[in-house]
């Protein structure tokens, strides 16, 4: 570990691995480091004995839950938009090799306390019951209107600046009624919250695109999900790293960061050190240096059936708009299955996560916990929401964000091109990586 670096990354979370895997394939000498003996780090898949040892330490694990091995147990509730940034992430870097995907089977949506299904195609939004005959035409004039939508062709724009006119002016322009308002807010667009409706439209008009870009790929739901769980994700970056020569330390604790006139010049671990011009790390390697801005209650449960009233979907999303439920903030649930390769046959993941708002978390996802039917197990997890004080311009340390409530990874994606831009000074143009076939060919050649 004696050595000098370029880059030195504390932490295997997603976030991190594709900073590290992005900047190895640069040509950029890095050192990884993690205190855990898995990867992953916030965004990690567990087994059943790391899942106990986490939330109930010194508990037997039961032996009607099946085999240790076949459990992948995420820790986070994210799935992927199909056509979203972190699939361009992973195609790009040509990751996707050392990955294989699922569809997600649904999205549904909670409303007058019953959960119907997002549609995905015109023949399921016109048998829809979320709402009526007269309403349905217009939401189809409104998504007509933004797929329509040319920045550089006025005709197309109807007398609305997408950057001025808030996202409320177009619900009332087009006299959509709060329940369809709440449908695109928040099971389209995914907002956490109603802030949106006060802003300009066109960050939510871009959500509603990106969802249904994201259906139009493949159909049935927005969503696709890793087999073998979300944590797959940032081994296979680390992977990348790895092969373009990134160095990985695991159960290795970073005892201190080492600094010079206030700027970061290494790390150290017991005895070694390492040096370093840059480093990143995730908000746990550097406490001092970020700011709670909230709390994300999780309830990870184990079922033995499959979420009642999706159609016995092997996997699904839910939302619960805020509204419904008298919430300043969404709840989510996200199940999967033995399908995903994530647990046993006949056994269902899932977890209900939202933005905590009072001092009982665990009553604030009720409303998703109500939904799962007869619950065999549940774990509750209790995380701050972290982000770094600074910009890491002066101290040379840059630090990730915690994993937020959303329900898709498109602001870890943010995250990296924030940091990226913080480190380099320039956006993150990511380079086509050759493919199997191609790096096959040229050998050949």
């Amino acid at each position: 570990m004696d050595e000098q670096y370029d880059i030195i990354v504390l932490g295997t979370g997603l976030t991190e691995c594709i900073l590290s895997g992005i900047f190895s394939v640069e040509g950029k000498k890095v050192l990884h480091i993690d205190r855990n003996d898995y990867y992953g780090g916030e965004s990690a898949s567990l087994n059943l004995t790391q899942l106990f040892n986490k939330y109930r330490a010194g508990a037997e694990v039961p032996t009607d839950l099946g085999r240790e091995r076949d459990y992948n147990i995420d820790l986070i509730p994210k799935f992927m938009m199909a056509n979203g940034e972190i699939v361009r992430f992973l195609t790009h870097t040509d990751v996707t090799r050392y990955l294989e995907f699922k569809q997600i089977a649904g999205s549904f949506v909670y409303r007058d306390g019953k959960i119907s299904k997002v549609p995905a195609t015109e023949t399921e939004a016109v048998a829809s019951p979320l709402m009526g005959l007269v309403e349905k035409r217009r939401l189809q004039k409104f998504l007509e209107f933004i797929q329509n939508w040319k920045d550089d062709d006025e005709s197309t724009h109807d007398g609305v600046d997408l950057d001025k006119n808030t996202m409320v002016e177009l619900y009332e322009k087009f006299g959509l009624e709060p329940g369809t308002q709440d449908f695109l807010g928040h099971a389209m667009a995914l907002h956490l919250d109603d802030a949106y409706l006060q802003k300009p439209a066109r960050e939510t008009i871009d959500k509603i695109i990106l969802y249904v870009a994201s259906i139009a790929r493949y159909g049935k739901s927005p969503y696709i999900y890793p087999l073998h769980g979300l944590g797959e994700l940032p081994q296979s970056f680390a992977r990348l790293s790895a092969i373009y020569g990134g160095t990985y330390m695991l159960d290795h604790a970073v005892d201190e960061v080492l600094y010079e006139n206030g700027v970061a010049v290494g790390v150290r671990s017991g005895e070694q050190k390492a040096t370093a011009k840059q480093i990143i790390c995730d908000p746990s390697y550097a406490p001092s240096k970020v700011k709670t801005t909230g709390k994300v209650v999780r309830a990870i449960c184990l079922l033995k059936h499959p979420i009642p009233e999706t159609g016995d979907a092997d996997s699904v999303q839910i939302v619960i708009p805020q509204n419904q439920v008298g919430r300043k903030h969404d709840v989510y649930v996200a199940c999967v299955s033995s399908n995903h390769n994530v647990c046993p046959k006949d056994m269902y993941l899932a977890i209900a996560s939202t933005i905590v708002e009072t001092d009982e978390p665990e009553k604030e996802i009720q409303a998703g916990l109500d939904l799962m039917g007869p619950i065999h197990d549940k774990f509750i997890s209790i995380s701050d929401i972290k982000e770094p004080e600074a910009d890491g311009a002066s101290d040379q340390v840059f630090i990730s964000r915690s994993y937020d409530a959303t329900s898709h990874f498109e602001t870890v994606c943010d995250d990296v091109k924030d940091i990226y831009r913080r480190m380099t000074g320039s956006d993150l143009v990511l380079k086509q990586r050759p493919t199997q076939e191609q790096e096959q060919a040229e050998m050949n050649a």
